[in-house]
């Protein structure tokens, strides 16, 4: 779309030449949603806004809200729009909001460091460190060959793994069920060494009486940490579970700004939080979300199995956050049947990995370019991913 002066009633001389009049949006495959915002000068900003499996839903609130405030808006005043997008209607938060803020919120960040010459994190405070660890996913959301996938991604050179706890599982599910997710873990463990790091992510599938058991089977195989072991909506739960095992707790995905977080940190249960940069209100919120965590002192690993905008916000985040412990990435993860990260950039250089890191971009703003005319070309597929509906034995809906 585009924004003329007639039609926003604005000159160039408005906004110091400097206005939002253009945007874009990109439903691509896998599942991600790519957002274009230009401004009068020329200065193109990308964000990565959506919901998994609700592309469609969030690319509305991105519409909404740059039709009804920012276009026409000078682009440097990024703490404003937030705040205006946030406050401006009267029902906030949830994912559909948060991850349509979030994604205005990096192409915003994106042009600004454009126009300064600078990348994000020196216009956040500068480095805290040089470059940021990496996991690597495996075994697929109905884990399998866990042990032999292991062993390939550590001869790749990655340090750090993660991989899904069980599939579905019933409320009070059987000793076998509890056993073969030790077994898993086990053989992943003895596949790798100890010197490898193993997290193993629930994702909200399990209940509190079976997190219990579970969390105890897997003691002995040391995991990094236990992600989402409960629902966010049964955060109240994990004071109990801190105090049933020696297993770090993580969770966030699912938690949108810094008020989700405040009953975790005040509750003292969780040891990792795992915001989502194209979810929790973008780089702004994120980095408030990183402040709040540190005085805490609970580490930070970004959620991120989506695209290459996605990516580079949370790196730029994680460049300047003393308490960032390591970065999820989606390179090669079960999700990208068709496409993957790399395929979208002009240099997939930027996310080449090296012992297990990523070092820190040095490019101004997120330190990526889009390859436009790919990402052109892949937008004319129908894409149309929602997550599965998984089912019990009984016919009843399971957690996914």
């Amino acid at each position: 779309m585009y924004y003329s002066e007639e039609a926003t009633g604005m000159t160039a001389d408005d906004a110091g030449g400097n206005r939002i009049v253009d945007y874009e949006l990109f439903e691509v495959p896998p599942r991600w949603l790519f957002l274009r915002l230009e401004t009068a000068d020329g200065t193109v900003g990308w964000g990565e806004p959506v919901v998994e499996g609700r592309a469609h839903t969030v690319r509305a609130g991105v519409e909404e809200l740059l039709d009804s405030y920012l276009i026409g808006e000078n682009p440097e005043n990024i703490q404003d729009h937030w705040q205006a997008m946030y406050r401006g209607g009267f029902y906030r938060g949830g994912p559909v909001l948060m991850s349509a803020i979030a994604g205005i919120d990096q192409a915003l960040w994106d042009i600004k460091g454009k126009q300064l010459g600078a990348p994000v994190y020196q216009l956040l405070g500068g480095q805290a460190r040089d470059r940021i660890r990496v996991y690597q996913w495996i075994g697929g959301d109905e884990p399998s060959d866990v042990a032999s996938a292991a062993r390939e991604q550590v001869d790749a050179g990655f340090t750090a793994l993660k991989m899904n706890a069980t599939p579905e599982i019933e409320r009070v599910d059987n000793p076998a069920t509890v056993e073969a997710a030790a077994t898993r873990l086990r053989e992943v463990r003895e596949a790798v060494g100890p010197e490898v790091d193993i997290g193993v992510d629930f994702h909200g599938r399990v209940t509190k009486p079976m997190v219990k058991r579970l969390a105890s089977a897997l003691e002995p195989h040391e995991p990094m940490f236990i992600e989402e072991p409960v629902l966010p909506e049964h955060n109240d739960a994990l004071p109990a579970l801190a105090a049933h095992t020696d297993i770090p707790i993580a969770t966030g995905e699912r938690m949108y700004s810094r008020w989700d977080y405040k009953e975790v940190f005040e509750d003292g249960a969780v040891d990792v939080i795992q915001p989502d940069l194209s979810h929790a209100g973008g780089i702004t919120e994120v980095y408030k979300i990183a402040s709040m965590a540190e005085a805490y002192d609970v580490a930070m690993a970004p959620h991120c199995p989506l695209g290459p905008v996605a990516l580079a916000s949370c790196v730029q985040v994680d460049a300047c956050s003393p308490n960032a412990l390591i970065q999820e990435q989606s390179i090669d993860i079960h999700y990208n049947e068709t496409t993957d990260v790399l395929d979208y950039l002009a240099d997939p250089s930027v996310f080449d990995y090296e012992d297990g890191f990523v070092t820190v971009p040095t490019d101004p703003g997120l330190g990526i370019d889009i390859d436009e005319a790919f990402l052109r070309e892949q937008s004319q597929q129908d894409v149309d991913w929602h997550n599965p509906v998984w089912r019990h034995d009984d016919g009843s809906v399971a957690e996914w």
